[in-house]
């Protein structure tokens, strides 16, 4: 449809399917399009570098990646390309409310994830993302930083979660973006982050036009990087909102449709 130079491929729900794996279909499509085109494929997601860069490889692509929303992009050499954090003010605010709920919370910073102890959601995290935190209490560590962490995030009921989320937004933490990405977890990024300006960052970096990015997502944090895309791919799976967003749909993750967006709009 368009002489695409950049694929910005959210994970979690897109590029992965229910069994979180990446389909033979898909590996061999994304070769062939990076082969034959040339394209920079970009995998932008909420999660840390550590739980991006073995699907990089998996893929055998070696290009930037997006994480935290957009907080960090960071090469494949560890140069960052852009970083935006929480202030320290504020990372400290929301760990005291955390705290008077008695809830979870993880600070991310880099590529590198604290807690200030293995509780049962620091163990399920860990399990579900086979990444291991550093465990150090939280008012030495934020003591030590010159800048604040680029995510936070917060684990518990989803009755807890939903308080949390309501002081939050009224604690003059203006300059924070905050959301549940499910019914127990609330995250917390700057508010100037997005997949959208990291997506800019990349442009700048490599001379790539919107018209020339294809982006491809499922979710409600993927909205604002389908509507910029030249064209924004939404998945089968996705909800009814974020499928109004985007120009085109495509299959689910569970019937490969990363792969049949890129046959389609790239490869056609």
């Amino acid at each position: 449809m368009g002489n695409f130079k950049m694929l910005c491929l959210d994970i979690d729900g897109t590029l992965l399917n229910s069994q979180h794996q990446i389909t033979e279909k898909t590996v061999n499509i994304i070769q062939q399009v990076v082969k034959e085109k040339n394209l920079l494929v970009i995998l932008v997601s909420a999660r840390m570098p550590k739980g991006i860069w073995f699907l990089q490889k998996e893929l055998k692509v070696r290009q930037p990646i997006i994480s935290y929303n957009g907080a960090l992009v960071i090469t494949n050499n560890l140069e960052q390309l852009s970083s935006l954090n929480i202030s320290i003010s504020d990372v400290k605010k929301v760990y005291k409310l955390a705290q008077e709920l008695k809830l979870h919370m993880s600070l991310y910073k880099d590529d590198n994830w604290y807690v200030d102890k293995m509780d049962k959601w620091a163990k399920e995290e860990s399990e579900i993302t086979n990444i291991k935190p550093n465990i150090l209490k939280f008012d030495d560590l934020i003591s030590s930083w010159k800048s604040g962490a680029n995510k936070l995030l917060c684990i518990g009921t989803p009755e807890k979660i939903k308080v949390l989320e309501e002081q939050a937004k009224v604690c003059s933490l203006d300059k924070l973006t905050i959301y549940r990405s499910k019914p127990t977890y609330l995250e917390i990024i700057p508010k100037a982050a997005s997949k959208t300006t990291a997506i800019k960052t990349l442009q700048e970096k490599f001379n790539i036009k919107r018209e020339e990015v294809i982006a491809i997502g499922d979710n409600y944090n993927d909205i604002d990087m389908l509507t910029y895309a030249g064209l924004g791919v939404a998945m089968g799976n996705s909800p009814q909102e974020v499928k109004k967003a985007a120009n085109e749909v495509t299959r689910s993750n569970d019937n490969d449709g990363v792969a049949e967006a890129i046959r389609e709009y790239i490869l056609n």
